[in-house]
């Protein structure tokens, strides 16, 4: 794309004027329209890749005309994609033009810098005009193993992504590798050099949310004894991971949502914000989603950190994949604990690609890591010795009663679906796993569901 086309839709000419400046300074082709009258006709004829568009032309502050005509211009051209501006923000309105289609939502007045970013980002991610990733450029995300199609195009998405500034929800089943596609993501961005500093949310205790991301000073509280730096500290420049953000309370997911629009923080017992330059990448085995309907987790939040997603499928569903993550596996391990080469026979391989793994890949990599370690001199291993470990683990963790793996998991789907009255919201949320995760699995084991009562 050698001139991307911006189009600027405002009725105040002095805005129009910065913005055709600034835009055209920094080598973009720029046209604007003053009126919601010649929208269609610039959208027809200059065919913008994106389009700044203004929410409000008369004294009405609702931004409900902007809103009109993002409909209107995702109508004449799917392709383009819009940024809303307004001096009139408001969560709702920000949140309304999302789920509507846009890209984004900057406030008047703007900051340059932050809203050529905006504008990079967004021809970057949406308009690459980029090639398949090739065999080569695969060899760089050594992060990812896999050759499934899943997997291509999660390294297609990293490689789009990456050399951005966008947020990122990562989600997916527990186990599937959500954190290395995070560290992939970062270490394919301009961010490399920087820190990438990884927080469990699920394990930071709600009355300590702020000292522990934003730092606190000294005598802040009983037991601050020294200045102390928080995670958006450590991370500055760099990446922040949250993981299990699904498990943030209400009160601290307000708290996070003000760091992320504003681009500050404060440490607890001091009076001076701190400017945020972080990328922030966010995960969740739960159904945001199902949880912001559920009044659980804050819509305005879920858009913020939602601007690209990434899916990964568990490894039932990839199961093409799971050879090479074997060979990959068993290579890390005879390096780690230096042990000579073993050969792991085709007809184990194929074996394993054929049990089921709960875990996904942790649990997968548990199981080879326990059969190389206990398989002592041996050189080549074969399916006996991987069964017998596969069992070992398998019955250690999750046989009660009599049960075996398979058959404590249907039991856990029945007693969740009969508790919750087959309420495959609330199941799944018991569950620890995502919606389409517990339909899969009731069809899998023709579990018989009926409709909530």
């Amino acid at each position: 794309m050698s001139m991307p086309k911006i189009l600027i839709v405002d009725d105040d000419r002095g805005v129009c004027a910065s913005l055709s400046l600034l835009l055209s300074k920094s080598g973009y082709e720029v046209y604007t329209v003053h009126h919601p009258s010649g929208v269609e006709e610039a959208i027809v004829e200059f065919d913008p890749h994106v389009v700044l568009l203004d929410m409000n032309f008369t004294i009405d502050t609702s931004g409900r005309q902007g809103l009109s005509l993002l409909r209107q211009i995702r109508m004449w051209n799917s392709r383009c994609s819009v940024i809303l501006m307004t001096g009139w923000a408001t969560v709702q309105l920000a949140v309304e033009g999302m789920k509507l289609g846009a890209r984004d939502f900057i406030a008047k007045p703007w900051e340059n810098k932050d809203l050529l970013q905006s504008v990079r980002d967004i021809l970057h991610l949406h308009h690459p005009e980029s090639p398949k990733v090739s065999k080569e450029e695969e060899q760089e995300f050594r992060q990812l193993i896999g050759e499934s199609d899943a997997i291509q195009e999660i390294m297609n998405i990293v490689r789009n992504v990456a050399p951005t500034s966008a947020s990122v929800l990562i989600t997916g089943e527990s186990g599937v590798g959500k954190e290395m596609v995070a560290e992939a993501i970062h270490a394919h961005s301009k961010r490399n050099a920087e820190a990438f500093v990884k927080v469990n949310l699920g394990a930071v205790p709600t009355e300590l949310f702020e000292s522990e991301m934003y730092g606190h000073r000294k005598g802040a509280f009983t037991g601050a004894h020294e200045d102390r730096d928080g995670r958006f500290a450590s991370a500055q420049k760099g990446t922040i991971f949250l993981d299990e953000i699904g498990e943030l309370a209400t009160i601290n997911q307000v708290k996070l949502l003000r760091v992320l629009q504003e681009k500050t923080f404060d440490p607890v017992g001091s009076d001076k914000s701190i400017k945020s330059d972080v990328r922030v990448i966010s995960a969740s085995n739960r159904s945001l989603l199902d949880m912001v309907n559920d009044g659980e987790f804050r819509e305005d939040l879920y858009y913020r950190i939602n601007l690209i997603r990434i899916n990964i499928p568990s490894l039932s569903e990839r199961r093409e994949d799971i050879p090479l993550l074997v060979k990959h596996f068993s290579r890390l391990v005879e390096s780690l604990h230096d042990l000579d080469a073993k050969y792991i026979s085709p007809e184990a391989i194929k074996w394993l690609a054929m049990q089921d793994y709960p875990g996904n890949i942790r649990q997968l990599k548990n199981i080879v890591e326990r059969t190389i370690l206990l398989s002592g001199s041996k050189r080549d291993i074969g399916i006996k010795e991987f069964q017998s470990c596969f069992d070992k683990a398998a019955g250690n963790k999750t046989r009660v009663d009599g049960l075996n793996l398979q058959e404590l998991e249907i039991k856990a789907i029945d007693t969740a679906l009969r508790k919750y009255n087959h309420s495959i919201s609330e199941a799944s949320r018991a569950l620890g796993i995502t919606r389409s995760s517990l339909y899969r699995r009731i069809e899998k084991y023709d579990i018989r569901h009926e409709p909530p009562r």
